[in-house]
């Protein structure tokens, strides 16, 4: 599973990149861990599809990605 600080500067960058706080996209984040790695055989990518999942989910949810 993700370390600790990576974890960290992943939520950071998707906050930041998505101008959401850093509390909802961690909240969002740890539950798309939970979900990929509830399955996962192999773990070295449930941090980047979890990732990709809340990015995908701030963006559709965002007005301003529509621009």
């Amino acid at each position: 599973m993700a370390r600790i600080d990576d974890t960290r500067t992943i939520v950071q960058e998707l906050a930041f990149s998505t101008n959401q706080p850093e509390q909802l996209v961690s909240q969002m984040y740890a539950e798309a861990l939970a979900d990929f790695g509830h399955e996962a055989r192999i773990m070295d990518y449930v941090p980047l599809l979890a990732a990709r999942r809340v990015r995908e989910s701030l963006r559709t949810a965002s007005p301003h990605s529509m621009g």
